[in-house]
């Protein structure tokens, strides 16, 4: 029999965010159509700002890419006019609105065919003084401007990347000319904003590349490295465990001890072309996929990445969150971002201990109330079946406590199951669980 060991009473700091997403709301709220509501129900973190470009609800080719935003790049920096910040304004009020923070990506949106703004800017320093008056139209009201006091920028996307045919859908330049590029920027506008979370680069591929050329150059140069952004696609729970891992170590070797991990772009998938990519895009619309991610946000709570941004909200093919279709309306996936917004409201996770394989789990406690997420993964096992004995502490320090089960499962999207009453400060639960399951357990002390 499989086993969990829940303590209570054993706090070990705050419940990370780990339900952040990349991209927000689609639809307009004051008419009712699209997610909004659902979208805002979900609670999630944080919203990642990366190829909103491509979806016209978001303000499609004038939104958030710099060179969107300023498109004459020999205009006046200080020419207000020639700013198009009014479909950007939208889409952040939108998110805003929806109680979610924003975290702005500097850059541009992937290019897998034409590529236009992908190029490197022809002068970095004018490119870094556009980008800080972005930053204060979104910051510091300039431009007719707003106060949402948005804490991370990003500069740029996956300069590492390549297509099946050998191009780079996102830098059309050398990775010398990317690592000067970042130098520039990132020291630029952390001295104009220090108060601001300034970094990057959201790298592909964590290794030798462009990782392993760019931080001791910025260690070199002393530019701004306030967190370290990448991107991971997989299966397997264990590659984004150890991918992680990596990127502390490396970051360690270079004396950046403080500088956050934020892993912004992940999502299930198996492989990226044929049948196995048309596998894995229904994999991150199903149950599965809603086990990997639950799977993924549970052992990212142990382990030293500071956030995580799913890839996608965005209506398009890789999100699991909400249907394509006109309707928006939730797939299995929001219902574990939904139950983790829940944990994230008690506050302070709690010691687990586990005595199993594939099964993933994590515990807080907000006082009267506390709660457990756990899920059964394995990406080979589809018909798999566990026993697992739950123990509890720390949840009843008197009287009596209520324990409700709500699953997710094919028939059950997060809804009570039953309930179940103890009266001692220790007990144990016995629970089935099938493959790609999902239970979230409340416990809620009773007068």
């Amino acid at each position: 029999m499989d086993r969990l060991k829940i303590n209570f009473n054993k706090k070990q700091g705050k419940i990370k965010p780990l339900n952040a997403v990349n991209n927000g709301p689609a639809g307009e709220k004051e008419r009712n159509t699209g997610n909004f509501e659902t979208y805002k129900a979900a609670r999630f973190s944080y919203a990642r700002l990366h190829d909103s470009a491509h979806c016209y609800e978001y303000g499609g080719e004038f939104s958030v890419d710099v060179h969107r935003i300023f498109r004459n790049f020999d205009a006046d920096i200080d020419d207000e006019s020639v700013y198009v910040f009014a479909p950007t304004d939208e889409y952040l009020k939108n998110i805003k609105d929806a109680g979610t923070e924003i975290f702005y990506r500097l850059g541009a949106s992937i290019e897998h065919g034409y590529k236009f703004g992908t190029f490197p800017p022809k002068d970095y320093l004018k490119w870094a003084q556009i980008c800080e008056r972005i930053i204060r139209h979104y910051n510091e009201g300039w431009a007719n401007g707003f106060h949402f006091d948005i804490e991370y920028w990003e500069i740029w996307n996956e300069a590492d990347c390549t297509d099946p045919d050998g191009s780079n859908p996102c830098w059309q330049g050398t990775q010398e000319e990317f690592i000067d590029f970042y130098c520039v920027v990132s020291t630029y506008l952390k001295s104009k904003f220090p108060h601001l979370k300034i970094g990057g680069p959201s790298v592909a591929w964590i290794g030798t590349g462009l990782m392993g050329a760019l931080l001791p150059e910025i260690k070199a140069r002393g530019a701004a490295l306030d967190f370290f952004s990448f991107h991971k696609y997989a299966s397997l729970i264990s590659w984004i465990e150890d991918d992680v891992l990596r990127v502390r170590k490396a970051l360690d070797g270079y004396g950046f001890f403080d500088t956050e991990i934020i892993l912004n772009e992940w999502n299930y998938v198996k492989e990226w072309g044929g049948s196995v990519w048309e596998y894995s895009l229904d994999v991150e619309k199903k149950l599965k996929g809603a086990s990997f991610a639950l799977s993924v946000m549970c052992i990212s709570q142990a382990l030293p990445v500071d956030m995580l941004m799913y890839y996608d909200a965005r209506p398009h093919g890789m999100n699991g969150l909400f249907s394509s279709d006109v309707s928006l309306s939730p797939l299995k996936t929001y219902h574990v971002y939904n139950a983790f917004a829940d944990l994230r409201e008690l506050g302070e996770s709690v010691g687990i201990e586990l005595e199993s394989e594939d099964l993933y789990a994590v515990a807080a406690t907000g006082g009267n109330e506390s709660a457990v997420l756990l899920t059964f993964y394995n990406d080979d096992i589809e018909n798999g079946e566990k026993n697992v004995c739950i123990e509890v502490s720390g949840a009843n320090s008197s009287g009596c406590v209520r324990a409700e089960f709500y699953l997710l499962d094919e028939n059950n999207d997060m809804e009570l199951v039953k309930e179940e009453f103890f009266t001692s400060d220790r007990f144990h639960i016995r629970l089935k669980i099938r493959s790609y399951e999902s239970y979230m357990i409340k416990f809620k002390k009773e007068e």
